[in-house]
Formats: C-alpha cells, structure tokens, sequence
C-alpha cells in the first residue's frame, strides 16, 4: 500500500499459491491421480470404463490409456500423466506401477516436510536413492539370450496378465514373440527390435484365438478394378507413391480448342498417356502395382487387361512396411520403375475379413516387416488385445535389445527398499531420511498387489521382507497373487525387463523432485477457476483448487 492506494504486481485474475499451500495442493493432485489407476495393477486389478463426450467407451485397465483418456486440469497432475506417457514410449510397459511409486514418493516427501526437513534437502537424498537403485538393478538383473524363447515368452504373458485375455495369453504371447523375432536386425554389434515393421490390423469378429501372424504386410485395401486378379502367385511388386493420372498443370493454363477434331486429337492423347503408364508398368514385369495416391480409370483398365493387380492410395507406412518386407524400392516416378526396383512375394490375394476386402501380401524371402491381424467378438475386446499386444510387443523387444530382465511380482521393489535401508545408514545426515523415505515407497507395488487381491497388505509385505533378509534370503521372492504365497518368480515365469523398472525408477524420481521444488504457482486469468471472493490486487490469499 502506498499512500493507501493498492499496489497491483499481478495482472488482475491472476492467482498465486505460495508456500506450503502450494506444494499440499501440488502434492495431492500428483497423488489423485496415483489414486485414480491404482486399483488395476496386477493380475486382480480391475478395470475402468472411460466415456468421452461423445459417447465413446472405452474399456481398460492399462494405465496409459485411462490417463490420456481422462481430462487432466492440474498442472501438477498433468506432469504425472506425462511420466506414464514417457513410459509407454520407452518401455511399453510399466506405467500403472511408474505413476503409483511417484505418488507414494510425494506422499512420504509430505511427511518429511511436515517433519521440517527441505524440499532441497529430500530432493537431493531422492536423486542419491534413484542411482543407487540404478545399481542394484543391474546386480539383480537376469541375462536374456535371444534364442531363450520361452523366457521372451514369459516377459510377453507377465506384461499381458491382468488385461481381460483369459485363457489366450498363452497364445497370443508366442505371436508378440515370433513377430519380434522376425523384426530383429543386428547393427553395429547390437540387436535391434523396431516394433514399428510389425504392423497391427484390427477387425471385430471370429474369436480372439482367430488372431494370427503373417509374415508380410497385410493392407486394408482391396484391388481397384473389378476385372484384376484376386490371387496371384510368385508375383513381382511395384511400389510407386506418384498419382498414375494425367498432370496438372503447376500454374493456371487454358487449353483453347477451335473445332472438334482437336477436342478428339487432345482426348486420345490423354489415352495414349494413360495407356504408355500402364505399358511401363508392364514393361518392368510388375504382377502388382501399390501406389500411394491415385489410378485413373484409363489406367485401371488397362492394367486389368494386362492381368495386373493394383491398388490405391495405400499409407505412407504400409508402403515403408511392404519395402521391408518385400525387398522393393519405392518408385516417386513412373519413368524411373526397373524390373531391379520390383520386390518379391510368394503370394498376394485379395480376401474378406469381416465386412471389408483386405489384400495380404505373404511369403515373402527374409521380411523384415510382419503384420497381426486381431480378431475379438466385439470392438471393445479387439482394442483391449491390441493394447495388451503392443504391450507384449514392447517388452519383448526391449529384452531383446537390453538382454537383461528381473523378476516381477513385487520382488524387485522389496529388494530395492532392503538395499535401499541398508545405504541410507551408510550415507547419514538428513538425506538418509529421503534415502529412507524413497525405499518405503518402493514397497507400494507388492502393498497394491496385495490390496487388489484381497489379501493382507501388511503380513504379504512381512513375508516378503523375511524371504528377502539374511545370507539365504531369495532376491527373485514374490507374491503370488493366487493362492497369497511368497515364491520364487522366476519359477512361477514372472518376469519384466529391465529397462521398465530403470526407466521407472529415473522419471519417478525426476517427477517427484521437480514437483517438490515448487513453492509458488501464479496461474494467469483463465488459468485456473474464477477468483474467490476478498482477493485484492489479483493476488487472493487462496486459489481454490486451481481447477483441481
């Protein structure tokens, strides 16, 4: 106040939250939505239905899908979906798990703030816990070897268990694992899995044990003429992404025409064009034509007659996919197109899945492209399956490319929190409390798995600490949410890669400290909900929630 006249330092609307206020609200937002996907994780977890403004359902127990679905307000709660998001993109997996530990990191960072300990101070001791926890990963990692298909196998099902696939995770476990199998190239010394050659076709209908692997690339299209042949056989590919149709002129042109005979001269000769772009495509030995844009009718027929399969307007990616797959180089003019430009595939037919006609371009010499082609009863299940595929997909080729997993079942977090404690004496101070801290919420994944069953959170988490302590103590005892014992899980075929927990570890940590470092929001107008009332100068003394 000068002279009792208000000084306004914000713009007018805009509201602050500062202090202890601030990082409460920020804390149990980030927390609501740990809350919010909780109750799915594990075998027991259940599911959500998700209805978006339009009507549209979605049906889903996997974590990423539920927090892109729902519409985040808060800032903070937004910076805890995007850690599932990261996760989803590195690992493919892990992000119930991820989004629960740092809500847990953030509530027992609560609790040491309200014990009077800096945030710089828990942020520092969390940064010394997550490297360690880097360390021990490793120490207790498994080898993967790529010929051990059946261990790939059991990454693949313990990514898929808990998603409503019942008795065909099994099956469709040996196809995440043959898909990436086929995919896998070696540079530089290393394996390199690239799920984007494995293309993923959905249509509902037939049972979710209809779904199979080809390898080749199957297209949602269907040939552009009537007359072409359905099937062909040992049939040469031409790839072109040019529109097989007349010009357009680049500029504005007018064609002035005097008498009829001219009007017929100009017609035939858009013909003949027609018909020299169909000739070439004969010309180079091409039994199949896929183009990228579009086919004049002129041309159409005339490949028709010639006995050629073309099709239209296939995506940009199909057409990476078939390259791969077929070992054909993509044409951008039809000028250019050589018999050398041409790929191979042993067999290409036209053929009706559901109510739409799909080509399925097959035995192709060394593809590096495959196709799944996902069947379910209803649309609800076939998008359930491909959420569980890309699941199994992800995690099988980054334990190919790693070569490294540790075991699930809550026995990797307890084995992180016993090594945990053990450090935290080692390193002393204030921080051995943060240290402390991070172990504790580490054992939120065994304490969740435990809860979703129904069983008793606290004796689960007493028996798995005492199969873990001591010189014979088990770093691979878990929880068998089945029958509520601690076992082995490795031999119970429980097994993660270990780049879903890494990554787990490092964005947990990264999210917490950062959220924890704020200590004053100023949300602009429109940021946030109206002002509450006795707010003077734009600067209320309580924000309400900041649209939370």
């Amino acid at each position: 106040m000068l002279g009792g006249q208000p000084i306004l330092v914000l713009k007018e609307g805009t509201q602050r939250e500062s202090g202890k206020t601030a990082q409460n609200r920020n804390i149990a937002a980030a927390r609501a939505i740990a809350d919010a996907v909780r109750t799915t994780l594990g075998p027991k977890g259940m599911d959500k239905m998700l209805v978006d403004s339009m009507g549209d359902v979605v049906i889903t127990n996997d974590g990423v899908t539920i927090l892109k679905e729902i519409d985040v307000e808060h800032p903070a709660a937004k910076m805890v979906v995007e850690v599932a998001k990261t996760q989803d993109e590195e690992c493919g997996d892990g992000t119930t798990s991820t989004v629960i530990i740092a809500g847990e990191l953030l509530k027992q960072a609560e609790a040491l703030t309200d014990q009077g300990v800096h945030p710089t101070i828990i942020a520092n001791g969390f940064r010394m816990a997550s490297e360690k926890a880097l360390e021990i990963l490793k120490d207790i990692s498994i080898e993967v070897i790529p010929k051990d298909k059946e261990l790939l196998k059991n990454i693949a099902m313990t990514a898929m268990t808990g998603k409503s696939l019942g008795a065909s995770k099994d099956y469709l476990a040996d196809i995440a694992v043959k898909a990436v199998s086929a995919v896998v190239e070696k540079k530089d010394g290393k394996l390199i899995a690239d799920i984007d050659n494995i293309k993923v076709e959905k249509k509902h209908g037939g049972s979710v044990l209809d779904t199979k692997i080809i390898e080749g690339i199957i297209i949602d299209k269907e040939p552009v003429h009537p007359s072409m042949p359905r099937m062909l056989k040992k049939a040469k590919i031409a790839l072109i992404n040019s529109a097989l149709e007349v010009k357009k002129t680049e500029v504005d042109a007018k064609i002035q025409i005097t008498d009829p005979t001219q009007l017929q001269a100009f017609l035939d000769e858009e013909e003949r064009m027609m018909k020299g772009m169909a000739d070439k495509i004969k010309e180079s030995g091409a039994k199949v034509v896929i183009c990228q844009k579009g086919i004049d009718d002129y041309v159409q027929y005339y490949l028709a007659k010639a006995g050629i399969m073309a099709i239209r307007r296939a995506k940009k990616s199909d057409m990476e996919k078939l390259a791969k797959a077929t070992g054909a180089r993509i044409v951008t003019t039809l000028d250019e197109l050589t018999k050398d430009d041409l790929g191979y595939a042993g067999e290409v037919k036209s053929m009706k899945i559901s109510d739409d006609e799909m080509t399925f371009v097959t035995q192709c010499k060394k593809a590096k492209a495959v196709s799944i082609l996902i069947r379910g009863g209803t649309e609800h299940v076939v998008d359930e399956i491909e959420r569980a595929s890309h699941d199994a997909l992800s995690v099988v080729s980054i334990a190919l490319e790693d070569g490294f997993a540790v075991a699930g079942g809550g026995a990797t977090e307890i084995e992180l929190a016993l090594r945990l404690r053990e450090h935290a004496a080692t390193v002393g101070g204030r921080e051995q409390l943060a240290i402390e801290a991070f172990a504790t919420a580490m054992e939120i994944i065994p304490r969740t798995l435990a809860e979703n069953a129904g069983l008793d959170a606290i004796d689960i988490l007493v028996n798995l600490r005492s199969a873990h302590e001591g010189k014979r103590g088990n770093k691979f005892a878990g929880l068998n949410v089945f029958d509520g014992k601690v076992l082995d899980m490795r031999k119970m075929k429980v097994v993660e890669p270990l780049r879903v927990k890494t990554q787990g570890v490092t964005s947990t940590s990264e999210v917490a400290i950062m959220i924890l470092r704020i200590d004053d929001v100023i949300a602009s107008k429109g940021g946030g909900p109206p002002m509450p009332p006795g707010g003077a100068g734009g600067m209320p003394p309580d924000m309400g929630g900041m649209g939370y």
